[in-house]
């Protein structure tokens, strides 16, 4: 991974035009995209499908994303499934991505390490959680999360009316002993004030989704 801003990846296939195989087609492509630009993680966020499907979505990128490792060991975007431990354990993914009202994290690695799951370098599954307050931020991080997801910064241009936390509130929860990335509204122009903030990364679904991400990858790793 990189050694400053790190780069988090939301996915959202509803975003795409077309039907149901024309976006989830559009949506393994941007993974590939994604993970071919250097991006550090990946959250396969797809809510609206049912366990089923996101499974097989789930199992489609797994497989995508092992054989652009073998093709590149240096290669390092690592899989999360949003909220469905046991999906993220049945398809090899590399950890999850936990609501903030979700099940504790120290309960995830139980369970993760039951099952046997996880490749010998990748044992341990990765666990970021959702967090929209300090309390939030503190508990994840007692509780054992690799990092805290922090939103919404900014407001959303798809959601006028929201009200963000701002860039005071991100400082303040970049002060808890743990990796805080910011989420909500944020651009190339206002990713540089997040950093300064204090935050490990930047977490986006629109960012990376609506642009080149190799472009955007260069831009952000330069702050």
């Amino acid at each position: 991974m990189a050694d400053g801003c790190l780069l988090y990846y939301i996915t959202d296939r509803a975003q795409f035009a077309g039907d149901e195989p024309t976006r989830r087609r559009l949506l393994l492509a941007k993974i590939v995209e994604a993970a071919c630009a250097g991006v550090d993680y990946i959250q396969l966020r797809e809510k609206d499908l049912r366990a089923r499907e996101l499974e097989q979505l789930a199992r489609e990128a797994v497989l995508i994303l092992r054989e652009l490792r073998t093709e590149n060991r240096e290669l390092g975007t690592r899989l999360l499934i949003n909220s469905r431990t046991d999906i993220a354990i049945a398809v090899g993914a590399d950890g999850v991505h936990l609501r903030s009202d979700d099940v504790p994290p120290g309960e995830v690695r139980r369970v993760w390490a039951l099952s046997g799951a996880g490749a010998p370098a990748r044992e341990k599954p990765c666990i970021a959680v959702s967090c929209h307050d300090n309390g939030d931020v503190d508990r994840a991080r007692s509780q054992g999360a690799d990092f805290a997801v922090f939103a919404p910064v900014f407001e959303k241009k798809e959601r006028p009316g929201t009200h963000p936390a701002g860039i005071a509130a991100l400082h303040q929860a970049c002060q808890a002993k743990i990796p805080v990335f910011a989420l909500g509204g944020i651009t190339l122009e206002n990713a540089d004030s997040c950093m300064k903030a204090g935050a490990a990364g930047i977490a986006a679904i629109r960012l990376f989704q609506e642009n080149k991400i190799e472009d955007v990858v260069r831009a952000l790793r330069a702050l």
